[in-house]
Parts: C-alpha cells; structure tokens; sequence
C-alpha cells in the first residue's frame, strides 16, 4: 500500500466493532480522534515520551502516538472511554477524584490506562512497581 492511499481498518474499540478509512501511516491517536471522534485518548509529545496517549491493544498497554491505525486490524483496542462501568466513572477513575489526583486531567487517560492493566494482571504491587509503572508518564502540572 502506498502511504498516500487509504484502506479499511476495522478492530474492537471498547466492546464495539469499528471501522474507517486510514492511510498506511496514520496514527492510531489521530485515527481515533479524527476518524473515529473518540478525543478520550490525548496527544502530547507524539515521541512516546509523556504516556498521555496510552491505551490498550490485546489487553497491553501501548503509546498510541507511535501505533499505526493499520496495526490494530482485526484486534481489540480499549481507550480510556472503555473503563467506564455502565455510564458511570470506573472504580479506578472515582479514586483518583477522591485523592485529589487529577489537576488538568490532560495526562491521567494515560496514566489510568497503564493502572488497569496492572490491576489486570492482578499481582501484588507495592509502591517501587507504581513507581516504575509511572515513570513512563509525564504530569506537568504535579511536576512528576
């Protein structure tokens, strides 16, 4: 496929089939915001560095700001949106909101993407594995 043309790219986003048309080099960040209309999902240094655009691909966490759209076809994508339970805040999302962990919210999809899958695996953790699994996200408003 040449870069310029554009193929249908279907795959699970949340539980739900979808599908649009993408370039061979279109983000999977910009397809799910530009194509799709699904903005849960932020862009900040669009290198991998700030962990804003985190979402989950087969359950692992990924920087979606270096995934191609076209590298998820046929699998199950699961973005912050997903983590709601039944149109109410997920557990993870009330706690964060309970201990003040949200200033401009503009890192914590990232950063709540990476939690779920911890907590998916279902391991004990203390707080140098919270450490680890954070330090690949960037907050400028806490400084961290």
């Amino acid at each position: 496929v040449k870069s310029r043309e554009e193929v249908e790219v279907r795959f699970t986003l949340n539980g739900d089939m979808v599908s649009g048309r993408a370039t061979s080099r279109l983000l999977l960040s910009d397809f799910l915001r530009d194509v799709l209309g699904n903005t849960g999902t932020h862009v900040g240094c669009e290198h991998g560095v700030c962990g804003a655009c985190t979402m989950r691909v087969e359950g692992r966490a990924v920087r979606s700001c270096l995934t191609l759209a076209v590298q998820v076809e046929g699998k199950k994508v699961e973005t912050v949106e997903g983590l709601d339970e039944g149109g109410k805040l997920a557990v993870l999302q009330e706690k964060f909101i309970e201990h003040s962990s949200v200033q401009c919210g503009f890192c914590i999809p990232g950063i709540l993407m990476s939690l779920a899958e911890l907590l998916e695996q279902g391991k004990p953790v203390g707080e140098e594995g919270i450490r680890e699994l954070l330090s690949g996200h960037l907050c400028r408003c806490t400084g961290y």
